[in-house]
This record gives structure tokens, sequence and C-alpha cells, in this order.
């Protein structure tokens, strides 16, 4: 019996520290993509705050085998096409010195770097979208007109420019504007705007690319996934809004779909899927920063 337990206490050590040991049989040039990986945050979304990142430990996990990797800062809080106009003399920058940018968003930073794309193709090499609600989220729905909006946005819109002033965004801040792109009717506008990439069915895939820009994808389903991370209770209470479809508590599972489909069922909630709160994830999923790895890994052999 003894030796059993002790079996079963270096599986799970194992099973825990394989993510992170993952760089002992990495080349030292894994993550080394022939163009610059660009961070784009999600809603509520900053750079850094105080030292910790909105990429909670990925931005450095890439730069260790190789990848040159950006993190920028759009308005926390404000329309798809606002964010993007924001973020497209930022990519201008990079390009100018690299050439073109692997654009990488995590929810509302998804359809921001398809603006780009959209109206930039020429500065951008990828555009790979991470939990990002391409179709809206009942959320958005659920809120946007709704008489809960008007104090939604006045404390949404406080926290955005709070948010926005620790990290030195300079942004004017407006949630209603940012839960209406969000929205079903919102997210179809901004398709109609920006095609390229969408499914041409509910819960399929797009096309891999277009105008030179291949396209990427993947999303969790998980919800409550780790007992001591106080961010899931949050996202316990907003997976309410979608009965019983898959979602990561903000975003549903076909609504994450966009180009090529690497998974959309990670055992990951949405702040899980940018490693946060930080670093605390399922001990029985994939550890965040090895996606994002995989990821500059699939982009390297792509030739990107």
């Amino acid at each position: 019996m003894k030796n059993c337990l002790k079996a079963l206490a270096v599986l799970v050590v194992v099973a825990w520290s394989a993510p992170s040991m993952a760089w002992w049989w990495s080349p030292s040039d894994y993550t080394d993509t022939r163009y610059p990986i660009v961070l784009v945050h999600g809603m509520f979304g900053f750079d850094s705050i105080a030292g910790v990142d909105y990429w909670y430990g990925v931005a450095e996990d890439l730069r260790s085998d190789g990848a040159d990797v950006y993190t920028t800062q759009v308005p926390a809080l404000d329309s798809t096409i606002a964010r993007g106009e924001a973020l497209l003399p930022q990519i201008a920058s990079i390009a100018a010195i690299h050439g073109k940018v692997n654009l990488v968003g995590h929810s509302h930073g998804g359809p921001t770097a398809r603006y780009v794309a959209r109206v930039r193709p020429d500065l951008v090499a990828s555009v790979t979208t991470v939990g990002s609600p391409h179709t809206g989220s009942p959320v958005a729905d659920l809120i946007y007109g709704s008489p809960a909006e008007s104090l939604a946005g006045r404390l949404g819109n406080a926290l955005g420019s709070l948010i926005d002033l620790l990290s030195g965004g300079g942004y004017d801040q407006d949630l209603s504007s940012s839960l209406y792109s969000l929205t079903a009717e919102g997210s179809a506008e901004f398709n109609r705007f920006a095609p390229a990439g969408m499914p041409s069915t509910r819960c399929g895939e797009g096309a891999r690319s277009a105008n030179g820009v291949r396209f990427y994808s993947w999303g969790g389903t998980g919800v409550l996934t780790n007992a001591f991370d106080p961010s899931d209770v949050l996202l316990g209470t907003t997976s309410l809004a979608f009965g019983f479809s898959a979602n990561d508590g903000l975003v549903g599972r076909c609504s994450s779909h966009f180009g090529d489909v690497i998974r959309d069922n990670y055992f990951m909630n949405h702040l899980d899927e940018v490693n946060q709160a930080l670093g605390l994830h399922s001990l029985f999923e994939t550890d965040p920063k090895t996606v994002f790895r995989q990821q500059a890994n699939r982009l390297k052999n792509a030739g990107l």
C-alpha cells in the first residue's frame, strides 16, 4: 500500500512539473519566429500594472527560447474599431523595424487584431485569437441596453479609467461601446466589415488565410478550474448567461472559432487563457504558457 501511495505521489509531481519543465527538452530556438509576436489585451486589459503583466509570464516564457515579443496597450473599454485604431500605429512602428508582425489577441483583443489585419494586411503575417467572442457573448447581450447598463457603465468606466491610469495608457474609456461590439449584433456588424477567417457555419472553421495573413484560434470551456483562484467565482457567475452551452465564463465554445481552430475545449476559463490570476489554473490541463509556446513554434514552422 505504501509503495502504491509513493508511486501516486511521484505521478502527481511529474504531472504538475511537466509543463514548467518543457525547457529541458525544447531547443533554444523553439519560439524563434521570423516576425515578432505582438500581444493585444482584452476588455479591462492593460500591459502591466505594478509589475504584474496582463499576459502573466507569457512574454518572458516566449522570449526564453528566441521569440521577439511586444506587449501593446489599447483602451481597456471601447469599440473594436476604436481599439483597432489605437493599435494600428503601434503595429506600424513595430513592422517598420521587423517588416511584419504576428498578432495574438485575447478576448476583445482578437477582433481588435482582426481590425488591423483588415485595414493593413501588409503589416500582418498572422492573427491568433485566444478566447475571443467572434460572434458575440451572451454576457454582453444581457447587459447592453438593459436597466443595469447605466450603473454598469459608471462603475465599468471608473474601473477602466483606474486601470488606464495605473498602466499609463492615456485613453478615454467607453463601456457602452465595448459592450455593443461584443453583442451578437455588434459582432455581426464587425464581421461584415472583416469577414476573413470567420466560419461559414455556426461552429465550423474559417479560411486559414486571406490577403497573405494566416489565421488561428483557440479557446477554453472550463469555468471553475482552481479552488484557490478567486476570479473563478466571478466567471462562475457570468457563465450562467450561457445556460447549458459550453463556455469559458465569458465566451462560448463556438464563438471562439476563427481560422484554423487549434483547439476549442481546453479546461481553462477566460482568465486561465492568459495565465491569470497569477498563474493559477487547472492542475489537469496544459499550462497556458505551454500553449503559447506551441503556437509560437507553429508560427516558426510555417515561416512566420
